[in-house]
């Protein structure tokens, strides 16, 4: 499993602040647990490829339709976004195929995904209404997960071993 703490400082955070040149809401702290829960839910952050010969990619288990939805249904919409979300991809990139390996990528996607549900996120340290969240809106009733696995997986791997963190732009004290 990533360490739960770089995944934050060095993956999903700065995604989502290269996000905000479109949005200044992209980056929230609520965001950033809505996405680190998703991860640890949906693969245990450390899966790739969905295990069992399923077609879903990256930490997050971006199914290759939704992805292209993004793009065809939102990114198509916002090009300004879509120009942002392409600063994140290598060039020429396979939108699809980037999933996996691309995890600056793989957060914005799967931060638009959330994006484009009209009900606002729960507060950041409503973990149980996070989970919900991520079951109404990112697995579905139809998915496998529950909403109380996400809680106990986020309490478990984040709350458990939470280091006191800085907030963006703080500096340590020595």
């Amino acid at each position: 499993m990533l360490d739960v703490g770089d995944f934050r400082e060095l993956v999903v955070r700065p995604s989502l602040i290269h996000l905000q040149n479109w949005d200044r809401r992209l980056w929230t702290e609520a965001a950033e647990n809505l996405l680190i829960g998703t991860a640890l839910q949906e693969s245990g952050l450390r899966h790739l490829r969905q295990m069992h010969g399923g077609i879903a990619l990256s930490v997050y288990q971006i199914e290759p339709a939704t992805a292209l939805d993004v793009w065809d249904n939102f990114l198509s919409r916002h090009p300004r976004c879509a120009e942002i979300v392409e600063g994140l991809m290598a060039p020429a990139g396979d939108r699809v195929g980037q999933l996996t390996w691309n995890l600056g990528y793989a957060t914005a996607v799967a931060r638009l995904i959330y994006w484009r549900v009209p009900e606002p996120l729960p507060p950041p340290e409503n973990i149980d209404g996070l989970g919900r969240y991520w079951k109404d809106h990112y697995n579905t009733a139809k998915g496998g997960g529950t909403a109380a696995q996400f809680i106990f997986n986020y309490r478990t791997y984040v709350l458990a071993f939470a280091k006191p963190r800085l907030r963006f732009g703080e500096a340590r004290k020595e």
